[in-house]
């Protein structure tokens, strides 16, 4: 389905509301007003909030799942594959932090089917991630520490990085991701 731009402001305004405020929060009237239009114009182009929460959540989901797909599917070593997450979650933080803080505070809102496959979304994500780094400790290219620490502790830096980069801006992509890169995988090669 072809997303109008219309719509697409309304779920980035949203997105926006849902970062500052938390979902259950927000209420139509808050998105209506933070696009100064009548609440009763928003139902022209979205049918609840929920809606607009399945629309941000599952998208970035989804794009999350692509990649890892493609990282897991790929040739190349465990410590290439572990960057170019750290280069996917990096850029997703800089092009939509709201989006992505909604993922990360507000998935539990989402119901019945779209609940069920954003967590079997997330669950593969970590599964495949998981193999990734037993993959990278048997082939000697990460130390054998505990592999729960390593995943926790990346995947958790990784996932609130929106949180620590919105207090600083201060550094340019290529620089953020040249330090994160050097500091995760520094500690665990």
């Amino acid at each position: 389905m072809k997303i109008t731009d219309r719509k697409k402001e309304i779920i980035n305004i949203a997105a926006k509301l849902f970062k500052e405020k938390g979902y259950s929060a927000v209420t139509m009237r808050d998105i209506a007003q933070a696009l100064d239009i009548k609440a009763a114009s928003l139902y022209n182009h979205i049918k609840s909030k929920q809606e607009i929460l399945v629309l941000i959540i599952i998208e970035i989901a989804e794009e999350f799942t692509d990649v890892m797909n493609e990282v897991v599917s790929s040739e190349d070593s465990a410590i290439k594959k572990i960057k170019r997450i750290i280069e996917l979650h990096i850029d997703i933080t800089l092009r939509d932090s709201n989006a992505l803080a909604c993922l990360n505070n507000d998935w539990m809102h989402l119901t019945d089917s779209d609940l069920e496959y954003f967590i079997k979304m997330r669950n593969d994500y970590e599964d495949n991630f998981r193999v990734i780094m037993k993959k990278g400790i048997e082939e000697g290219e990460i130390k054998n520490y505990n592999l729960d620490v390593i995943i926790f502790s990346i995947l958790s830096t990784l996932r609130t990085l929106y949180i620590w980069y919105n207090k600083t801006n201060k550094l340019s992509s290529k620089s953020l991701t040249d330090n994160m890169v050097k500091v995760l995988l520094n500690g665990i090669v």
